[in-house]
C-alpha cells in the first residue's frame, strides 16, 4: 500500500504528473493512476488505497471541485485525519473541507524546491510521521495480552446498532444499550476481535451494505438485528453475516418475557461464538454471564443513566441529575450494583465541576469498588475526583489501577489523559486522548484538549488535525442544537486553533450574547484568545468573572492548564487566582453524601 494517496480529476492528469514525480522523489509510494485487474470494482480498490494510506493529497482545480469522485475522497481523508490539500486556478473548495489549509501551486512551475511546493511536502512529511506516530502509538498503547489475543484472533466482527422497532424513539436508549452489552460481551472472548462502540454505531440510521461494512471496518462478520419491547415482552432478532460472501451464518428470532433479557444476551453471545466455531475458556465463559445486577428493573434504568451520559458529555447540568436519580433508583432495586454506583459517581463529579453544591462522588466510587474491585470505571471516576482534590500521585494510582483492568475503556482513557495533562506530560496525555475520543464520538472537550496538547509539544500538524476534529464534532452538534453555547465555546477554540480567527470571534460574540453568564464557555473562550488570538487583555477581561465564581474542583485544571501561559507572569491574572484560592478556602466545605 502506498505512503501518498492522490486525488485528481482525470482531465488534470498531466498538471498532477509533475507532482507525482515531486513525491516519488522524496522516497514515497504514491497511489495515483492504477491500472485496475479485471473483474476488481473500482471503488472497492480505492476504498482499500485511502485505508492504507498515510497521507492523502487532494488536487484541487475547477473541474474537479465539482467531481463526485474527488469530493468522496477527500471526505473520507478528512474524516480520517489524513488530508493534505493542493490548489490550482484559486478553485472554490467544497464547504466541508474548506476550514483545512490548503497550499496554493500556481506559482510552482513544476519546481520541487519552489516555496509553494516546499510547503506542500512539509506538510505530507509531518502528516506522514504523525499517522505513522499515532499507529504506532495505538500499537504501544495495547497491553501484551490484548495484542497477543488480536494477533492470533482468526475472526473479527462489527456489531451494528441494533433497530428499535418500539415504533417509539424514547426506547432507543433499550436498543442501544442492548448492542453495547452484546459487543462488551463479544469483547471478552479472546479468540474474536470486536470493533468499538465507537466505530460500530458509525452507522447508526444508516441503511448498510454489509459487505461495504466489513471491508471499512476490516472485519470478516457483521452482526445486525432489531428490538421491539412492548407489553412486558422483549423480540429480538439477529443474524450474523460472513462479509465476505454476505451469506448468513447464523439467524435466530426470540420472544421472551423483558425479565429474561440477561439470558437472551447470553444466548445471542454464545450462539454467536458457537457459530465461529471458537473456543469459549471458562474465565470468559464466567465473564460474559457477570451482569453486575440481576434485577432487569435496576439494569434498565442504568442503560437509561448510560445512554444519558453517552449523548450528554459537555458538563450538562440536567443531564447529570437525571443520570444521579436514575442510578439512584437503581441503587435502591439493587444495592449490590457496583456498575450503578459508578455511573452515578460520575454524575455527582460533573456536578461539583460545573459548580453545582452536590457531594463529589467520592462516596459513590467508594461503593462501587467495595462491591467490585475489579470495575476500571469506579478506579478511573475516583482518580479524576482525587484529581479535583488535587491528589496526583493517589489520582495517578487510581490510573495506573484503571488501565490495567481496561485499557480499552472510554472513561479510563479520559481519565488518564486529564491526569497527564494536568502534570504536563503531554506526549502520554495525547495517546489516551487520541484513544479516548476513538471510543467516544461526543466527546468533544477530549478532542479540545488534545489540540492544546499537541500545540504545548509543538506539533503543528497535530493540533491542526485534532482540531479538525473537534470542528467537526461541534458542528455536527450545532447543526441541530445551534444555540448550544458550550459547543459553540469549543467551535471557536478550534476556528482560533486553525487560523480562522474572524470566525472564532464571530463565534464568541454570539455566544455571549446567547448565554453570557456560562463560565466554561468563558473559560474556553480566554485560551482561545491567550494562546490563538494573542489577545491578552480580551483574555483578562473575560476570566474576571470565571475566577470570581471557579470552583476547587476546576481551578487545578486551570492553574496547570498551559493554553493560560501568557498570563502567567501578569500580576492581574496572580492577583486572581489569589483572590479564588481565598475564597474557596473560607468556604464551608459541602458535606459528604454517604447514602447507601
Amino acid at each position: 500500500m502506498a505512503d501518498v494517496f492522490v486525488s485528481y480529476a482525470r482531465s488534470d492528469k498531466s498538471r498532477v504528473a509533475p507532482l507525482v514525480a515531486a513525491l516519488e522523489a522524496k522516497g514515497w509510494s504514491v497511489w495515483w493512476d492504477p491500472e485496475i485487474n479485471p473483474g476488481q470494482e473500482f471503488d472497492d480498490q480505492i476504498d482499500a488505497e485511502i485505508n492504507a494510506a498515510k497521507a492523502v493529497l487532494v488536487v484541487w482545480t475547477p473541474t474537479s471541485v465539482v467531481s463526485r469522485w474527488v469530493r468522496g475522497e477527500a471526505r473520507e481523508a478528512a474524516e480520517r485525519g489524513i488530508l493534505v490539500p493542493v490548489r490550482f486556478e484559486q478553485a472554490k473548495l467544497p464547504m466541508d473541507v474548506r476550514a483545512i489549509h490548503t497550499t496554493d501551486l500556481d506559482d510552482w512551475r513544476e519546481d520541487p524546491t519552489s516555496t509553494p511546493m516546499q510547503e506542500c511536502l512539509r506538510a505530507l512529511t509531518a502528516m506522514i510521521a504523525h499517522t505513522q506516530a499515532t499507529q504506532s502509538a495505538q500499537t504501544a498503547s495495547a497491553g501484551p495480552t490484548a495484542s497477543d489475543a488480536k494477533n492470533s484472533a482468526r475472526f473479527s466482527i462489527c456489531v451494528l446498532p441494533f433497530i428499535n422497532m418500539s415504533g417509539e424513539p424514547e426506547q432507543e436508549y433499550f436498543s442501544d444499550g442492548i448492542t453495547e452489552d452484546i459487543i462488551t460481551d463479544l469483547s471478552k472472548v479472546s479468540a474474536l476481535e470486536v470493533v468499538s462502540r465507537n466505530g460500530s454505531f458509525l452507522y447508526k440510521g444508516k441503511n448498510v451494505d454489509v459487505p461495504k461494512v466489513a471491508r471499512e471496518m476490516k472485519v470478516s462478520h457483521v452482526l445486525e438485528g432489531s428490538v421491539r419491547r412492548a407489553s412486558g415482552r422483549v423480540r429480538i432478532s439477529a443474524q450474523l453475516i460472513d462479509g465476505a460472501s454476505n451469506r448468513h451464518v447464523w439467524a435466530e428470532r426470540y420472544d421472551r418475557d423483558a425479565s429474561d433479557i440477561f439470558a437472551l444476551q447470553d444466548e445471542i453471545s454464545h450462539a454467536i461464538v458457537k457459530a465461529l466455531k471458537l473456543r469459549l475458556l471458562p474465565e470468559e465463559k464466567r465473564a460474559i454471564e457477570q451482569r453486575g445486577t440481576t434485577s432487569a428493573d435496576a439494569h434498565d434504568l442504568y442503560l437509561m443513566a448510560r445512554q444519558m451520559y453517552v449523548t450528554n458529555q459537555e458538563a450538562d447540568e440536567r443531564a447529570s441529575k437525571a443520570i444521579i436519580r436514575l442510578c439512584t433508583r437503581a441503587t435502591e432495586m439493587d444495592p449490590q450494583y457496583a456498575q450503578a454506583w459508578a455511573m452515578m459517581a460520575i454524575g455527582y463529579r460533573t456536578l461539583r465541576v460545573l459548580g453545582v453544591e452536590s457531594d463529589d462522588g467520592m462516596a459513590a466510587a467508594e461503593r462501587a469498588l467495595a462491591l467490585n474491585p475489579d470495575l476500571a470505571e469506579a478506579h478511573a471516576v475516583k482518580a479524576s475526583i482525587l484529581l479535583m482534590r488535587s491528589g496526583t500521585d493517589v489520582a495517578a494510582a487510581e490510573v495506573a489501577i484503571a488501565l490495567k483492568l481496561n485499557p480499552e475503556s472510554y472513561e479510563v482513557n479520559r481519565a488518564a489523559g486529564r491526569l497527564n495533562y494536568q502534570l504536563h506530560r503531554y506526549t502520554e496525555a495525547i495517546q489516551l486522548f487520541e484513544k479516548a475520543i476513538s471510543l467516544m464520538d461526543a466527546d468533544l472537550h477530549s478532542a479540545a484538549t488534545l489540540i492544546s496538547s499537541y500545540n504545548a509539544l509543538g506539533d503543528i500538524p497535530g493540533m491542526r488535525h485534532a482540531a479538525e476534529l473537534a470542528l467537526k464534532r461541534a458542528e455536527a452538534i450545532l447543526a441541530h442544537d445551534q444555540h448550544n453555547s458550550g459547543v459553540i465555546g469549543y467551535s471557536a477554540y478550534a476556528l482560533a486553533a486553525l487560523g480562522e480567527g474572524e470566525r472564532a470571534k464571530a463565534c464568541m460574540n454570539r455566544a455571549m450574547l446567547i448565554d453570557p453568564e456560562n463560565w466554561n464557555m468563558r473559560y474556553v473562550f480566554a485560551c482561545s484568545l491567550c494562546v490563538y488570538l494573542k489577545d491578552k487583555e480580551a483574555a483578562l477581561e473575560i476570566l474576571k468573572s470565571v475566577y470570581a465564581t471557579i470552583t476547587d474542583a476546576f481551578l487545578p485544571y486551570a492553574k496547570a492548564d498551559p493554553d493560560l501561559e501568557l498570563l502567567h507572569d501578569d500580576p492581574r491574572y496572580q492577583t486572581m487566582v489569589a483572590a479564588a484560592e481565598a475564597r474557596l478556602a473560607a468556604a464551608p466545605k459541602t458535606p459528604v453524601d454517604t447514602r447507601g
